[in-house]
């Protein structure tokens, strides 16, 4: 694959022992993994062996290009707990989404549960469907268990954000995942903000579609995802993009055969991002070793210091953090600063965060310290007001 297995942490404090992954520590506090997280070092060894790789000899190892594509539906697979027959490479969130959301025979009168808050990724699509005919019911993204019960009565599909992405609202997929399955409900999630940091069972929670691209808390490339669609309703979603490779005989160019191939290889349309899929099966692979709960407890306690701290400062945080609803994103403002001047100052002192929608974003990663944020919080201590 062309990077090293790391030693082990024995005799090392964690989260410490995996700093030399991240050389942005030697720069930055990095804040903004909710935005474009920076790579780890096996994504970047990986993509770097295949560069030179193809630099050299083009595809003359192209039998080792298809072994990391099925390297990369295992690794996603072990991840959600699904087969690796469930697993599609795609381009990005969206086109898993889109794949669901065109794929399926929708008819007028059908009813889609969804949240008016998502990201638009997880909301233009449904939104198009109402042209078509499709009733879409719009909860809040706190709505309580009970309101989504009843929505969920004759819905279709429900589709929500594994983590809401400006409040940082983890969702309770495992219950609502039961009240989808009582009702016969399609369940989809957009797993981007949350996937890699905190677990998640496909299983365990009955979901039936999940799409999340790998440049966020999976610490891979930009480009490149994994698109998860249960075994038991692939043929229920056609391919809305069709090329060479959808097919079961794609490797025989002369074949007019247009049977689909029989797992969710049939949604991969055409040429992969090879690069991108040898970054981010080692990303997957990286985080699988370190350890997905283990990653979840130091990112829910960096949240925890964050918003903490901010509100000791006057700061107002969106949303109620608590054990079971916190994740990695925290959003705060002061009210009369621009949320843009204070990551402005955050980012003259080497310190990365995001402004969205007149609040202040941050999303640490597990493999910083509580003494960084802590410095960051000290930078924050003289914001007027």
């Amino acid at each position: 694959m062309g990077y090293e297995i790391l030693p082990t942490c024995a005799g090392r404090a964690f989260p410490v022992c995996y700093r030399d992954q991240f050389p942005v520590t030697e720069k930055l506090i990095y804040l903004n993994h909710a935005g474009v997280a920076p790579l780890c070092r096996r994504a970047v060894e990986a993509m770097q062996f295949l560069a030179g790789d193809c630099w050299h000899y083009g595809s003359f190892h192209y039998d080792q290009w298809l072994a990391a594509y099925d390297g990369f539906r295992v690794a996603a697979a072990r991840l959600i707990n699904a087969r690796p027959s469930e697993i599609a490479m795609v381009k990005n969130t969206s086109e898993g989404i889109a794949t669901v959301a065109l794929g399926l025979d929708w008819k007028a009168g059908d009813k889609i549960v969804a949240f008016a808050e998502e990201f638009p990724a997880n909301y233009f699509p449904w939104k198009r469907l109402e042209a078509k005919g499709v009733t879409v019911e719009w909860l809040g993204f706190r709505a309580p268990l009970e309101e989504i019960e009843r929505a969920a009565r004759g819905a279709r599909l429900l589709a929500i954000s594994f983590v809401q992405y400006l409040s940082g609202y983890r969702a309770d997929l495992d219950a609502i995942g039961e009240i989808c399955r009582l009702q016969g409900c399609l369940f989809l999630v957009d797993a981007i903000q949350g996937l890699g940091a905190f677990p998640l069972d496909v299983r365990r929670s009955n979901i039936h579609f999940l799409a999340a691209d790998g440049h966020k808390w999976l610490l891979g490339p930009e480009g490149c995802g994994i698109f998860y669609i249960r075994d038991d309703v692939q043929d229920q979603v056609e391919p809305v993009e069709f090329g060479w490779t959808n097919v079961a005989g794609y490797n025989d160019y002369a074949s007019r055969d247009m049977t689909l191939r029989p797992d969710a290889g049939r949604y991969e349309c055409g040429t992969l991002n090879t690069i991108g899929c040898y970054g981010l099966r080692a990303a997957m692979e990286f985080l699988l070793e370190v350890g997905v709960e283990r990653i979840a407890s130091q990112v829910q306690a960096l949240g925890d210091q964050i918003a903490a701290g901010v509100a000791a400062l006057g700061c107002e945080v969106l949303g109620e953090r608590t054990p079971q609803t916190g994740a990695g994103i925290v959003s705060f403002r002061k009210e009369g600063i621009d949320s843009r001047l204070i990551v402005r100052k955050l980012k003259d002192q080497g310190i990365a965060a995001a402004p969205r929608q007149g609040w202040v974003r941050m999303s640490p990663h597990f493999y910083l310290t509580s003494e960084e944020i802590a410095r960051v919080l000290s930078c924050l201590t003289n914001l007027p007001g």
